[in-house]
């Protein structure tokens, strides 16, 4: 008998990454995966499965990270940078990151990699050269910081001499990484960017212009590793009926419900497949 080696990997999303909690609940009295790989929102989620934390906490503490106070400073800088009074450097962001720095610590992010009871690796992109970078030491805040620092609104944030920014950049699912890990099942947890209807403002192109190349990214990357390897990656997209904003904490219990619905629909063929490997 061969035991197979399972990797959960969760992706950008930025508040539908709560999903993973739903995942959580549906897969941990099933299976216990050998490696965790996240990414931005991701990274979080990952991070806190690695640490054993449990999905009440998980919950507890998404409350905490997706709230509009991370976001202190954006109109203030934003007016300023178009003035020309705050000039904007590879390592300026638009928001003051003093909220979101203090909220991954109160994650008890103050963990390093070789704290955890499960291997994890989380995803930045090196601002300088674009190339993908996967976190394996360290402090845990430090990484998951980096994984999220979405360009130009949160600054890039500094690890071993290379300036990172968010890994959603590079790679929003970065299934090639539990692949190369040797993973024989790969349970991929993804998300579609929204896109907007109307766009009246520079922020909102902006944010247009990044959905549309981070889902085109995502759908690429998937579809790639899909056929190179379709028998063991099994996705798990949640869908959702509205678009939700970054702040929509009070849909935490809708989000995570669609997580576990998503996950229960490909439950019983992530079993049959662990059966025959194990048989």
């Amino acid at each position: 008998m061969t035991s197979s080696k399972v990797a959960l990997v969760i992706g950008s999303g930025g508040i539908k990454c709560a999903a993973a909690i739903g995942m959580w609940q549906v897969l941990k009295t099933e299976i216990l995966p050998d490696l965790i790989v996240g990414c931005s929102g991701g990274s979080i989620y990952s991070a806190l499965i690695a640490r054993d934390a449990d999905t009440d906490y998980m919950a507890e503490r998404s409350r905490q990270v997706w709230t509009a106070e991370i976001m202190q400073g954006y109109t203030e800088n934003l007016k300023a940078t178009r003035g020309g009074s705050l000039r904007f450097t590879e390592r300026s962001g638009l928001v003051d990151d003093a909220y979101l720095n203090e909220a991954l610590e109160g994650v008890a992010f103050d963990m390093t990699f070789a704290d955890l009871a499960i291997p994890l690796k989380l995803i930045a992109t090196d601002m300088n050269t674009g190339e993908k970078v996967v976190l394996t030491e360290g402090r845990i805040r430090d990484a998951v910081r980096a994984s999220l620092a979405i360009p130009i609104i949160f600054p890039p944030w500094e690890i071993d001499g290379r300036l990172l920014i968010d890994g959603g950049v590079s790679d929003p699912l970065p299934i090639d990484v539990a692949i190369q890990e040797g993973a024989d099942i790969i349970i991929a947890m993804g998300f579609s960017l929204s896109y907007r209807k109307r766009l009246r403002s520079m922020t909102a192109v902006q944010e247009q212009l990044n959905s549309i190349y981070m889902n085109n990214i995502l759908n690429a990357t998937y579809g790639f590793y899909n056929l190179a390897h379709h028998a063991e990656i099994f996705p798990i997209m949640p869908e959702f009926e509205e678009p939700l904003s970054m702040f929509d904490v009070d849909k935490l219990p809708e989000i995570i419900e669609k997580g576990a619905e998503a996950t229960r629909t490909q439950l019983p063929h992530i079993r049959r497949l662990m059966e025959s490997m194990v048989g």
